[in-house]
């Protein structure tokens, strides 16, 4: 039994383990949500990178976050182009998996994010599907969307996908 099911929480995990791939985390409402995904992934063997707001990496808690595959994102001017610079990370690995919330943010949003989109497309790998469901205690990953080039049809399947998904804070969660 993983540290997860003592909890009551069940795991998952039914697509290949890919070398290189972004893994899409839905909902995202709370904090917990990044410890659940993370112990989920691990309790399968798998491990994955994360983002995080550049100002969380001070010592020592930067070098936690390092250690656990954090990746130090400055936001706002000066922080270059994200989406060119994990294109790059990717081709550079031979071995990359990234978790990234589409909604990029805790509070409550109907308007997503698409970098990781854009990142998936121009580094040519897999866009993983995962939620973490607080009313049915379940962490998946369970859908890889197929390569496409059409962002509005990828998105609207994406969101489709999450419907029905509970967060944490359910008023913060919304697909619409």
């Amino acid at each position: 039994m993983n540290l997860l099911g003592l909890f009551g929480w069940k795991v998952r995990v039914t697509v290949p383990d890919y070398p290189k791939c972004i893994i899409c985390v839905a909902p995202h409402t709370s904090n917990l949500d990044f410890i659940i995904g993370e112990l989920a992934y691990w309790s399968v063997g798998r491990r994955a990178g994360f983002l995080m707001k550049s100002t969380w990496f001070f010592f020592p808690l930067g070098l936690l976050f390092r250690a656990l595959g954090g990746i130090p994102v400055k936001r706002g001017k000066g922080g270059g182009n994200l989406t060119e610079q994990l294109v790059e990370l990717y081709r550079r690995s031979p071995k990359l998996a990234i978790a990234i919330t589409p909604e990029g943010t805790r509070s409550r949003t109907n308007k997503w994010h698409t970098g990781f989109w854009h990142i998936a497309n121009q580094a040519g790998i897999p866009i993983v599907l995962a939620t973490i469901d607080f009313r049915t205690k379940t962490a998946s990953v369970t859908d890889v969307l197929p390569h496409t080039t059409t962002l509005e049809a990828d998105m609207s399947r994406i969101k489709e996908y999450y419907r029905g998904a509970t967060g944490r804070y359910p008023e913060k969660f919304t697909v619409d």
